[in-house]
């Protein structure tokens, strides 16, 4: 007896738990979560925008790509800011897109003017380079404004490590405390300044953390400070005395660009002086002199 019930009490528990498994824990759509659920949203997406984004990847990937091309173009992502993995191929989708919907387009646009059919079929390829180049040069203005961003919020972000360095942190806290400090006055460097925090934390070296640093936003005065802390990391100077210096620099540097600024200036006036006026000045002052002539003294040449 004492048997038969251990028995009817094993096999209760062992339904128990196949029950439990089955409608609580469910290991096999946890699994199909964990492993191919992304892989399934990404498959079938269901708002058009997913759609759209679907099919611009999709393009992307038809184009053949050239792995010069392909460093060239992810570094300059890299540098506007864009760090998806799918990004490159997002960009030659729309290279594709764009070059073929833009001609496209021009031709319905162009079907019932008059134009010659030379200057239509010179629409036609204009509009389809426009296309096809076109996101090259809005990401490489991307890259140009985030990288003028850097360098215009480097000198405050240089005053504020100094500050924290001086006060007793070490370099890698002082990187992550400014990195806190600009994140809503330069958001640009204060994201470089928490990639670097987190290099570091990944266990990177502090030399290849900074290099990593100048190599990604191909900023020329981030470059000099990289530089700066390199070397005072290796010949193991002080890192506040050299930064103080570098500061010293940047604003004798700075002061050196207004200046020269200000000196070309009057050339580079000369000709919106001269374009735009003086002819102004030659209507107001020369045009009632000249109104009374053609009132006055021409009549009274045709009287003699």
């Amino acid at each position: 007896m004492f048997i038969f019930t251990v028995v009817i009490l094993f096999g209760l528990a062992v339904a128990v738990g196949l029950a439990g498994m089955k409608l609580y824990v469910r290991p096999k759509e946890a699994m199909e979560r964990v492993v191919g659920g992304v892989e399934h949203a990404e498959q079938t997406p269901s708002h058009p925008s997913l759609v759209f984004h679907d099919l611009i990847k999709r393009l992307g990937n038809i184009v053949p790509q050239s792995p010069k091309d392909v460093t060239v173009m992810q570094r300059r992502l890299i540098r506007a800011g864009i760090r998806n993995e799918s990004a490159l191929k997002i960009l030659y989708g729309a290279k594709v897109a764009l070059g073929i919907a833009l001609p496209l387009i021009t031709a319905v646009a162009l079907t019932g003017s008059l134009t010659d059919a030379g200057n239509k079929m010179m629409s036609i390829l204009a509009a389809g380079a426009v296309g096809f180049f076109g996101p090259n040069e809005y990401v490489r203005r991307m890259a140009n404004k985030r990288q003028h961003e850097i360098a215009r919020g480097l000198p405050n972000a240089l005053d504020l490590l100094v500050v924290c360095v001086e006060s007793g942190l070490g370099l890698d806290q002082a990187i992550l405390q400014v990195s806190k400090e600009l994140e809503h006055a330069h958001p640009e460097i204060s994201e470089e300044f928490g990639l670097v925090n987190l290099e570091l934390k990944a266990g990177k070296r502090r030399v290849e953390a900074l290099r990593n640093l100048a190599e990604r936003t191909g900023v020329d005065d981030l470059k000099k400070l990289v530089a700066v802390l390199i070397q005072a990391d290796r010949f193991g100077t002080g890192v506040a005395q050299s930064l103080r210096a570098h500061a010293d620099f940047m604003r004798v540097q700075a002061r050196q660009v207004a200046e020269e600024k200000a000196a070309k200036l009057g050339v580079k006036l000369i000709f919106p002086i001269f374009f735009c006026i003086l002819p102004s000045l030659f209507v107001v002052t020369v045009g009632p002199v000249v109104m009374k002539i053609v009132r006055e003294l021409v009549p009274m040449m045709n009287n003699i």
